[in-house]
């Protein structure tokens, strides 16, 4: 097969919940839980669609969906009972290829970065030390001051890699961190993990599986 998209880069960087671990399943279940426990509905796209975000601004969010106000104090005691729910259910999974694809890039030397809207006590115990040690940036949603969709998670990782945006590419699976890459001027490939590509429009290019994003993409390094 003839490789169709080919890219002379310096960085790689990666969202990483549906990207390299497969923990929005359990993502899901959680918020689902604590949502009705509150008295909440909400639909697995209401989730899904908003993977990325920070996390308070989400419970605000499907809270108003449902015309439902809640305070800054109970939106974090909802986080709480969030967190301590995801690790209770949690099992470590990865999406298909992903690992050996970053192994690939880190052994023929391109710079690596991670952008999460995952906290960096969460990120800590999801992610495998070997595997954030190949890393040479990691940002997560407790770093900045203004997450997914905005732009500053990626621009804090180019400026961290001392990169320009030109010379790197972002690989994502939902629309927030779509347009976080975009309006940071960069890049950007999505796969469809967790979402349909009818909702990654806003993405450079969509692929179906890393299997299909190796046999169409060539990245040369810079």
């Amino acid at each position: 097969m003839k490789v169709k998209y080919n890219f002379d880069i310096k960085s790689v960087i990666f969202d990483m919940d549906g990207v390299i671990t497969d923990t929005m399943p359990y993502h899901y279940r959680a918020w689902r839980k604590i949502f009705s426990d509150a008295g909440v509905k909400m639909s697995r796209m209401d989730i899904y669609l908003r993977e990325g975000q920070s996390s308070a601004p989400c419970v605000k969010e499907i809270f108003a969906l449902d015309q439902k106000a809640i305070s800054d104090k109970q939106v974090q005691q909802v986080l709480a009972q969030k967190e301590k729910l995801f690790k209770k259910i949690f099992k470590q999974r990865f999406i298909l290829g992903a690992r050996s694809f970053i192994r690939k890039l880190h052994a023929q030397g391109f710079q690596l970065g991670l952008v999460t809207g995952t906290a960096r006590h969460e990120l800590l115990k999801i992610l495998p030390k070997n595997l954030r040690n190949l890393f040479d940036v990691i940002i997560t949603g407790d770093e900045v001051s203004r997450g997914k969709p905005h732009p500053e998670p990626y621009q804090k990782a180019l400026k961290v890699l001392k990169c320009k945006r030109s010379d790197a590419i972002v690989i994502e699976n939902a629309p927030f961190g779509i347009q976080s890459a975009k309006a940071a001027g960069i890049y950007c490939l999505a796969i469809e993990t967790s979402l349909p590509k009818k909702y990654l429009k806003k993405a450079d290019q969509v692929f179906h599986s890393f299997k299909h994003l190796k046999n169409n993409v060539c990245l040369s390094k810079r």
